[in-house]
């Protein structure tokens, strides 16, 4: 079985042992030279790196590699992963390739749907034109797309294997909507971030084309690496104004992150949350000190167990969001628990995790009564 998986990298790094993964430049047309395999020979849109981020190197693997059976695509920091936690080698795609048509990451589920989140991230309108470009290229599949639009899920990160022919036909079927997505847009008026539209439009494409091919397809975990770490850093630095109680600067520094990093706040960066339970922390004691003049949250408890105190809360908030008819038997444990935060903690993670105002309304006088308090309908 000839395969190989490229890592792309717009940077130097430390590049797997292993020789199934090579490295890929992308963006090399425009960029200082790394020293690894570029692309921008041959056929090549390298130039507009800008643009289609990583897709540059997808471009590149589908015009001129012709003498793989099976390639993969990776990032220099992100890498697809077996069951045991480890990146993939040789001989344990070997079987599965003949099981599965794809192997990518593993389905995100967003608490919202994906044209939400789109909206909120990025320019609304853009989406709207890729869906009047979809319906144009390819009716038969534009349904699909636009039924799991106003879903909740979507892969990440532009990642897979599978069999080169598969690998070419998605090619063929992704770039010419970008292509002719390109005039009707002005994408040289957004900052750099926003304006690598297509890689991030084409991660939920994916999706979608694997369901519309009815692809066996295998969704493994994803090892990220410096990205979780840069993450981790920031939370750890948000904690030690936590633990001052020094929640405006906490805010402030959490702004001036995102302003450097808009994509801090999304699945693919914040993928255990960590972050999103941190502004949570910051929203209650808001409210605490604007209701109560003080912070009843205890700040100076370790870390990981204010952030699992906080998972936990939110699935409570989330079991009884899906409650409607009748709620769930609430357990002494579980009174006990929400008895350590406050009513207003409490309100806000059902804010955040009920968004029926009328069933909110409803939760907040059924915990009302549970926990023997008075918690606000926010």
């Amino acid at each position: 079985m000839k395969i190989q998986i490229f890592a792309m990298t717009h940077k130097i790094f430390d590049t797997p042992p292993d020789p199934l993964y090579v490295p890929l430049q992308v963006g090399h047309a425009t960029h200082e030279d790394l020293g690894y395999l570029a692309d921008d020979t041959g056929d090549n849109i390298s130039a507009k790196n800008c643009y289609y981020s990583e897709l540059t190197g997808l471009y590149w693997v589908w015009k001129n590699v012709k003498d793989l059976d099976y390639v993969g695509v990776c990032h220099y920091r992100r890498y697809l992963l077996n069951d045991a936690g480890s990146i993939f080698t040789r001989a344990q795609l070997a079987p599965l390739l003949k099981d599965y048509d794809m192997i990518t990451s593993k389905c995100l589920t967003l608490n919202f749907s994906y044209a939400y989140g789109f909206g909120e991230n990025h320019t609304p309108e853009d989406l709207a034109v890729a869906g009047q470009v979809i319906a144009k290229l390819y009716p038969d599949f534009y349904p699909l797309y636009a039924k799991r639009l106003q879903e909740n899920h979507t892969y990440f990160g532009n990642m897979m294997i599978c069999s080169k022919p598969l690998f070419d036909e998605y090619c063929a079927f992704l770039f010419p909507i970008f292509e002719a997505m390109h005039p009707l847009l002005a994408l040289d008026t957004y900052d750099d971030y926003h304006k690598r539209l297509y890689g991030f439009i084409s991660e939920f494409l994916l999706m979608v084309w694997c369901e519309y091919r009815h692809l066996r397809v295998k969704e493994c975990k994803v090892g990220l690496i410096g990205e979780k770490k840069e993450t981790k850093e920031t939370a750890q630095k948000l904690f030690t104004y936590f633990r001052k109680e020094d929640i405006a600067g906490a805010k402030a520094y959490f702004l001036s992150v995102k302003e450097k990093r808009p994509d801090i706040l999304m699945e693919a960066s914040d993928i255990d949350g960590r972050l999103h339970l941190c502004l949570q922390i910051i929203s209650t004691c808001e409210f605490e000190l604007a209701s109560c003049q003080k912070i009843q949250l205890d700040l100076h408890q370790p870390e990981d167990a204010l952030l699992t105190a906080f998972t936990k809360l939110n699935h409570i908030s989330t079991e009884l969001s899906f409650s409607k008819g009748q709620f769930p038997t609430m357990t002494k444990t579980d009174r006990d628990f929400l008895k350590t935060f406050s009513p207003n903690a409490i309100a806000i993670s059902l804010r955040l995790y009920c968004p029926d105002d009328a069933h909110r309304k409803d939760c907040c006088k059924y915990l009302s009564q549970k926990l023997d308090c008075t918690i606000p309908c926010l």
